[in-house]
């Protein structure tokens, strides 16, 4: 409601009153105003104008009030200024949209004890969405207003640990759900927030430490996620190629297997890996079987699918080969054996699929080398006469490129020499008692002892 007598801001010829706004770096702003407004609405030229003020006796202070200010708020001032004047019995109706704005009338409203304002500045931010920069300046002047601020707090405190339980519950349950297609978005979505609740940040704990039973539900919902692939496995392997090719069924695959590659670091970030590990290794067979019945089909495999189930495996591969995970030789021998010639098959399919030319696939560059890594790590960790097995069959194909074995290669050579250097020259020929001697701490004679220091 406009206060009888005065004018508009601005206005040269009605006012009494100039505001300077000024700033350290010498910005020098007039604004043309009445007094009876912004005594009426402003505690601070309330107080500035009037007769108990020690300096307004002075010349040019009843007339002129200076505002310091920093160069940046001087727009957010002008704004009030003119709210001061349009202000009616309902304040938010007045002032202006968007946060950014609303918080910089906000923080002059508090310099200036803008009584009337302040209400209407909270109500207004606390009931519209934030960006995050925003929320920093909200933090750093919600102390300056009290109790005031209580609405915005409701969006801002730490959340119970409790809630954060129940939601992360809540999302893990629709995580291993099997939901329809359509809302496969909806669960990759689920499934990247119960990682970040759970990943560290910038040296910050993560947002939720799960208790005993938090762990004990997320065991049981992977395993019912295992079981599912499992039946899934089964399905295809015992259904027409034809009924595979025609309907959803390869979609609810590689949805299958990008579940199991979000499991794998859910998983691994609690120290959960050995079953899922196990699951997959059993279940290896069956994935691959799938893949060769594809690829005897018309329609052939699917790229995307392939590389879902290669980019799985090499999750799998990885941990073994960093001893994550313990597994027996023969298991460990029997992953290489299946992966290797698929991943070596696969991999000019896939790349030329990801190719800037048709970018059917989105691949990540490290994965190739991450794989070779695996497999050199996992084969030198293998008896000699399985590493051999595998070096040959390397070298048979003389357009094999990939992975490059030549590290397995020169090691089994170089082991080889000292292998014979060790043991071969015992009674011609090595043989398990002398070994067995050797690793009891018996030893052999002087130059073996030589040849081991």
């Amino acid at each position: 409601m406009e206060i009888s007598g005065s004018g508009d801001i601005g206005d040269r010829s009605t006012s009494d009153l100039v505001v300077r706004l000024r700033t350290e770096s010498g910005r020098d702003e007039w604004l043309y105003c009445h007094s009876s407004v912004l005594t009426d609405k402003c505690k601070y030229f309330s107080e500035r104008l009037s007769e108990t003020w020690p300096t307004l006796q002075i010349i040019d202070s009843r007339n002129c009030v200076d505002v310091f200010c920093q160069d940046s708020d001087i727009d957010h001032h002008v704004n009030l200024l003119r709210l001061l004047y349009v202000l009616t019995d309902d304040p938010l109706e007045c002032i202006p949209h968007g946060v950014t704005n609303v918080l910089g009338i906000l923080k002059v409203a508090v310099n200036l004890s803008c009584s009337q304002l302040i209400p209407a500045c909270v109500q207004y931010i606390e009931a519209v969405p934030w960006e995050e920069a925003e929320e920093d300046e909200i933090l750093k002047i919600i102390p300056k207003i009290g109790s005031l601020a209580e609405p915005i707090l409701g969006r801002l405190k730490p959340v119970d640990k409790s809630i954060v339980e129940k939601i992360f519950v809540s999302a893990v349950q629709f995580a291993t759900s099997s939901p329809h297609l359509d809302s496969n978005h909806i669960k990759a979505s689920a499934q990247d927030q119960i990682e970040y609740l759970l990943t560290e940040e910038d040296d910050d704990e993560p947002l939720l430490t799960p208790g005993d039973d938090i762990l004990s539900l997320l065991r049981d919902s992977m395993k019912r996620l295992f079981y599912k692939f499992d039946d899934r496995l089964n399905s295809l392997l015992q259904m027409p190629l034809q009924s595979i090719s025609e309907g959803n069924e390869m979609k609810l695959f590689e949805s299958h297997l990008s579940d199991l590659s979000w499991a794998f670091l859910i998983l691994n970030k609690l120290d959960m890996l050995p079953e899922f590990i196990s699951h997959w290794v059993d279940g290896s067979e069956k994935v691959l079987q799938i893949f060769e019945r594809l690829m005897s089909s018309e329609d052939g495999v699917t790229t995307e699918a392939s590389l879902k189930a290669i980019e799985a495996s090499a999750k799998v591969l990885e941990a073994i080969s960093y001893g994550t995970v313990i597994l027996p030789t023969q298991r460990r021998l029997q992953n290489v054996k299946q992966w290797l010639p698929f991943v070596r098959k696969m991999r000019p399919v896939i790349d030329k699929a990801s190719s800037s030319e048709n970018q059917k696939v989105k691949l990540d560059g490290d994965l190739w080398q991450s794989l070779e890594a695996s497999f050199v790590s996992i084969i030198l960790g293998l008896p000699s006469g399985d590493q051999a097995g595998i070096i040959m069959e390397w070298l048979s194909d003389a357009n094999v490129r990939y992975p490059d074995l030549r590290e397995v290669f020169e090691m089994w050579c170089h082991r080889a020499r000292m292998a014979k250097k060790r043991f071969g020259n015992i009674a011609g020929n090595p043989s398990d008692g002398v070994i067995t001697n050797i690793v009891a701490g018996g030893g052999t004679n002087d130059n073996m002892d030589d040849s081991l220091a």
